[in-house]
Parts: structure tokens; C-alpha cells; sequence
């Protein structure tokens, strides 16, 4: 097995998510505890966290080409998140708007059989089982998740890189753009109707960013196969744009010639743009990007620009405004 794990993490260096949650807690545990471990012990006690959910079957994988050992855009030098805030603080408004909740309504999430069709602008149209999908050939990725709600976490996916994908299916000169869709299936989501959201869940990306090596097909984190919370069986992974462009359960992905339509675009226009970059310069209407607040961790960290994988992906927007082109 050649993908890393963080066994030699100790649990008391971890701080609990509910540190931060919680601030009526926090400023009395800080006061009991005077030491950020002991804090973190401390609420760990009055606030344990959810249950460790059973992982899935294990992932054999290769090591990526582009692996955290000679490519700078990977955090390697970053403590991972949790396995339990990972797998308990989740955005998945098809099973619950409340992020602790999305696990336990995910419980039992059936992902097989499961099939991802690839169309539209393409020479040989396919349907892949997820079987299929699963013998390209498995890379670990350490990449930084950075949600706009200012949360970020540190996760170590399983995946591959979307363009194998598409180079299989072989895009015409007149694609421009890729267009993904969610599964939306009232009886395995019966929470959905709930999210006040037009279902099924959209998302896009230009060709040369789905294109791009560090964009990915996730299929499981740490070791394990992808628990049904983090987007089960399989998801997009853009790691220099804001979580919620990572589309989670894909089943459809569509070439266009059109930039194609988003959900969060389409719910809040003047809040969510088609791009979606980590921007620290570019605020939300209703708070600053300014400064993020990783899980695990006391106080806020600086927003990176392009999430820290400037050297990487910035010459993609070379000329634009990013602040019109949000």
C-alpha cells in the first residue's frame, strides 16, 4: 500500500471541531484548560465527537505522477484533517443543510450499482460502470479544501485525474466546456425537497481546468472507498476553487460548447460566480475571504490565493478580471 497515512498523528494534537462551533464552551474551556491541548482534551470531553462511521473496502493505489514529493502544490508539509471531522462535517444539502447532520442521514446510502455517463461533444460517447471507473489506475492526492463559509480542511483523496477520463471518450474541437450533474433520487435522498435548491445538482468547469492534472475523480479518502457524506461512490475534486464546484455522486458529464448553468449560481447570482476561485481579494456579499478557519486547528490562517495553488493554476486566467469573473 503506498498511499500515506496519518497514523503518527496523535489524537490530543486534533482539536475537536466543536471547539470552534461552540464559542460559549470554547472561552470556558480556554479558562479551565490554559493550554490549546488540554482545551482541545477538555471539549473532547464535554463535546464528543460523532462516532467514527466504518470505513469502507480499501483502495489499492499508484503513486501519482504528480505526487506530494515533487510537486509543490501539494500540502504535504500539512497536518491532515481528521478522519471524524472529515467524515462528520459535511455540505450535502440532497441528505441534510445542517453539515453534522449529513452523516448520520447518509447511513445506508446505496452507491451500487452505480454508472457515470460521459456525452455531448465527444467522438465515442460511453457509459462507464463504476467498476470501469475504478481500474484507472488509483493516485493518492493531498490537496487543501476550502469552503466559503471560510472552513478548510486538509484531505487525502483517492483518485484519478478527470482528463483520463475524457481523453477516453475523446472531445471534439468544439467543446469548451464540461458540465457535470448530480444523482437526484428522492427514495435514497428523501431530504432533498428540503434543500431549497432546483435539483438535480449542477456544476461546470472550462475544458482546460478539467482538463488540468489537479483536477480529479475522487473515489475514496485516507485509504478507504468514499463514505456516502463526502460524495459516494465517486466526485470532482478542484482543489484551488471553492468546495462546493467539487460536484459530489456524479452520474452524468456532458461536453458543451456553452459555459453551462451552476446551482449556486442559479440560487444566489450576486454571491456565487461560474469560477469560484479562492480569492482573498474577493469578498462575499455577507463576509470577508479574507482569513479561513481550519478544522482542527485554533485561531485563522490566511487565505491563499487560488487556495495556494497559484504557481500551479494561475496562468489559466492570465488577463481576466478576476473580480468580474468571479
Amino acid at each position: 500500500m503506498l498511499i500515506k497515512k496519518a497514523s503518527d498523528i496523535k489524537a490530543s494534537e486534533i482539536t475537536d471541531k466543536q471547539v470552534y462551533l461552540n464559542r460559549r464552551l470554547f472561552m470556558k474551556g480556554a479558562i479551565l484548560a490554559g493550554t490549546s491541548v488540554a482545551t482541545g482534551y477538555l471539549y473532547r470531553q464535554l463535546n464528543p465527537p460523532a462516532a467514527e462511521l466504518p470505513k469502507g473496502d480499501k483502495i489499492e493505489t499508484v503513486k501519482a505522477a504528480t505526487s506530494a514529493s515533487n510537486n509543490p502544490g501539494f500540502p504535504a508539509n500539512e497536518k491532515l484533517t481528521a478522519f471524524e471531522d472529515i467524515t462528520n462535517y459535511n455540505n450535502y444539502y440532497e441528505f441534510s443543510t445542517d453539515k453534522g447532520s449529513v452523516a448520520s442521514a447518509a447511513k445506508g446510502f446505496v452507491t451500487r450499482p452505480w454508472s457515470v455517463r460521459v456525452e455531448g461533444l465527444v467522438s465515442k460517447p460511453k457509459t462507464f460502470d463504476l467498476d470501469e471507473l475504478l481500474k484507472f489506475p488509483q493516485e493518492e492526492r493531498v490537496y487543501r479544501l476550502r469552503c466559503v463559509e471560510r472552513w478548510s480542511m486538509v484531505i487525502p483523496w483517492v483518485g484519478f485525474p478527470l482528463a483520463k477520463l475524457l481523453a477516453a471518450v475523446e472531445p471534439l474541437s468544439s467543446a469548451r466546456y464540461v458540465a457535470f450533474e448530480t444523482l437526484y433520487d428522492l427514495k435514497r435522498m428523501p431530504h432533498a425537497l428540503e434543500s431549497g435548491l432546483d435539483l438535480p445538482y449542477v456544476e461546470g468547469l472550462r475544458l482546460d481546468e478539467a482538463m488540468h492534472p489537479l483536477t480529479i475523480l475522487a473515489t475514496g479518502l485516507y485509504d478507504q472507498t468514499l463514505p456516502p457524506q463526502d460524495g459516494a461512490p465517486i466526485r470532482l475534486v478542484v482543489p484551488w476553487k471553492y468546495g462546493y464546484k467539487s460536484i459530489k455522486s456524479i452520474v452524468k458529464i456532458s461536453l458543451v460548447a456553452d459555459q453551462p448553468p451552476t446551482t449556486w449560481s442559479l440560487a444566489a447570482p450576486n454571491e456565487y460566480g461560474f469560477y469560484s476561485n479562492v480569492n482573498p481579494q474577493v469578498d462575499h456579499p455577507r463576509w470577508s475571504q479574507a482569513v479561513e478557519q481550519r478544522i482542527g486547528e485554533f485561531g485563522g490562517r490566511k487565505t491563499l490565493l487560488f487556495n495556494g495553488y497559484a504557481e500551479q493554476v494561475g496562468h489559466l486566467y492570465e488577463g481576466m478580471d478576476l473580480r468580474k469573473y468571479y
